[in-house]
């Protein structure tokens, strides 16, 4: 992604996508914002918080609107492969099932596996590597196959497509003081971020929320480059071997900042969602999670939108979290 300019992400172009996504064939949902005080969840700082409910978007989390503007700009029948640890892997299957291509996802060993099945019931291929091994079974794909790959987080239509949850936020609450949002590649923080600067919310601050076992973008913003490392959570889709080169060009332009949550954090932050009705998986939580426990600065009496950004955990997986 190194030969995109970040200059050309314009307001237009974002704004293009945002159309693609809202009349696509697959049905991208416009979800729910709604006032954190009409919900039962505890909150010890007076300020006027919303939450975006992506965890009830179609196929369960934000994937679905880069999926929906990538699919729109690609041959129909394609032959396609991405890696993915099941969200967007799981919006890539739906895709490419409506748009009649073939498709494969190298997935990490540390996704659930009830993620693989449920990609495999959309006719793609699924196969299960160590982390680091990621890349280099998708370049085989690639060489040895002929398959294109679409990327799960560093890719401009992605992005822009991502972009659409952005100027939803901006119909509800034209001028948020603070947007927290999840982070694993950086691709929903890079488009979410860039509609909202790009709209003209100047004063707005951004910021991105990571695992600590997996901060490849945190540590990106310190070395000031995109960088990779051994990552572990129990938030499997933030943890992917190295930061988006375009996602990281893009926060360093329009995020505020990174905090970072432990996975223990995250895991009381699926049990207090659970206890108020909502269903989200770890990975959707983070946002959630910095603001529980106080990572996200000088909130109080300020208009604060955090994104939940998926809601795709089985039963099983529930019966692990603390009651």
């Amino acid at each position: 992604m190194g030969d995109v300019s970040v200059k050309s992400i314009t307001l237009d172009l974002l704004r293009d996508a945002r159309e693609t996504v809202r009349t696509s064939p697959l049905g991208v949902i416009n979800t729910p914002m709604i006032p954190w005080c009409q919900t039962t969840l505890p909150l010890n700082i007076p300020c006027n918080i919303h939450i975006k409910l992506e965890n009830m978007q179609r196929t369960g989390s934000f994937k679905i609107r880069g999926v929906a503007n990538q699919f729109a700009r690609r041959p129909k029948g394609g032959h396609f492969v991405t890696m993915s640890a099941g969200n967007y892997g799981k919006s890539f299957a739906y895709a490419s099932k409506h748009y009649g291509s073939k498709g494969k996802v190298v997935m990490p060993e540390t996704a659930p596996m009830s993620r693989a099945t449920l990609i495999q019931s959309f006719g793609c291929e699924v196969e299960r590597v160590p982390t680091t091994c990621l890349m280099n079974v998708v370049n085989r794909c690639v060489q040895e196959n002929n398959m294109t790959f679409l990327h799960s987080y560093d890719d401009l239509d992605l992005i822009a497509g991502h972009a659409s949850l952005g100027f939803e936020v901006l119909e509800l609450m034209p001028q948020p003081d603070v947007v927290v949002i999840c982070c694993g590649g950086g691709g929903l923080l890079a488009g979410v971020a860039a509609a909202i600067k790009l709209s003209g919310c100047e004063k707005t601050r951004i910021y991105g929320v990571e695992p600590e076992g997996a901060c490849t973008m945190y540590q990106s913003f310190i070395e000031k480059k995109p960088v990779g490392m051994d990552t572990k959570s129990i938030a499997s889709g933030l943890a992917p071997p190295f930061a988006g080169t375009l996602p990281y060009e893009l926060c360093q332009r329009y995020v505020e900042d990174i905090v970072l949550v432990s996975d223990e954090e995250i895991m009381a932050a699926v049990t207090t969602l659970y206890r108020s009705g909502l269903l989200v998986e770890p990975s959707g939580c983070a946002a959630f999670a910095a603001i529980a426990n106080d990572r996200i600065p000088d909130i109080a009496g300020r208009n604060v939108v955090v994104i939940l950004s998926g809601g795709n955990i089985s039963k099983d997986e529930l019966t692990n979290f603390p009651d």
